[in-house]
């Protein structure tokens, strides 16, 4: 397969390399800030797909440059997600393929198969409350997390006593029917996530803890392999049949 990678920073290179290790193509296009001249429809149909990790100002635009170009795209960048409705309706415009997620990590959507679980069992015990907590590297421009965000999103469907969610402070802490979600920024981590349900007698903590990035490397590849020959817009939880 040939690949184009649209951003290559830490995790576009992350990715370069799992496609070199397990032997599933070579990338022929990689597109930064520095070369985004060459992000052309021209160059994107030398490639079978595209992987896209840049930032949440660009990546619907080159979502619709790859769809254009009758590319199939990878996207992993996340804060972008409001446009989403735009995305689909694009991607069916255009007969096209998009794989998108706020995580490729495997163990993340495990994790969040088992937030959903828990959130049905104590969706009747109302004595206790739900707190998520993220912690990412200094790096990152969205908080909360996309991760976070998704996993907040799973508990309201699940939850009928919590309305929205909303990032920590005093007021998110008192009301009744919010989920508070803490974002921390640290330097050099790859990322944790913290579901804590607790009442006044006992807690149940869920945690995902991510020890490099090549888990979510991993996933972008398998990803991009599975979407080609493929038509409409996908999850993880298509690919992994959660």
């Amino acid at each position: 397969m040939k690949f184009a990678l649209i951003g290559y920073g830490k995790m576009g290179k992350e990715i370069e390399q799992v496609i070199r290790d397990t032997a599933a193509g070579e990338v022929i296009l990689k597109v930064t800030e520095e070369t985004a001249d060459t992000l052309t429809a021209q160059n994107l149909r030398q490639c079978d797909v595209a992987i896209e990790f840049t930032q949440p100002d660009a990546a619907v635009e080159n979502i619709f440059r790859c769809l254009d170009a009758g590319v199939p795209v990878v996207v992993g960048t996340t804060g972008w997600f409001s446009r989403l409705e735009e995305v689909k309706a694009k991607c069916n415009e255009c007969h096209g393929a998009v794989f998108y997620s706020p995580n490729f990590s495997i163990g993340v959507n495990i994790f969040w198969a088992l937030s959903r679980k828990l959130a049905q069992l104590i969706n009747i015990q109302p004595q206790y409350k739900i707190h998520i907590t993220e912690i990412h590297h200094t790096e990152k421009k969205d908080a909360p997390s996309g991760t976070a965000v998704k996993t907040a999103e799973i508990l309201l469907e699940e939850l009928q006593r919590y309305k929205q969610w909303q990032l920590c402070d005093e007021s998110a802490l008192a009301a009744p029917d919010v989920i508070p979600v803490t974002a921390l920024r640290q330097p050099q981590v790859p990322g944790t996530h913290t579901l804590t349900v607790s009442s006044g007698i006992d807690q149940i903590t869920l945690t995902h803890e991510a020890k490099s990035r090549r888990g979510f490397a991993e996933g972008a590849v398998l990803a991009a392999k599975w979407l080609v020959g493929k038509k409409g817009v996908f999850e993880m939880k298509d690919m992994l049949h959660i």
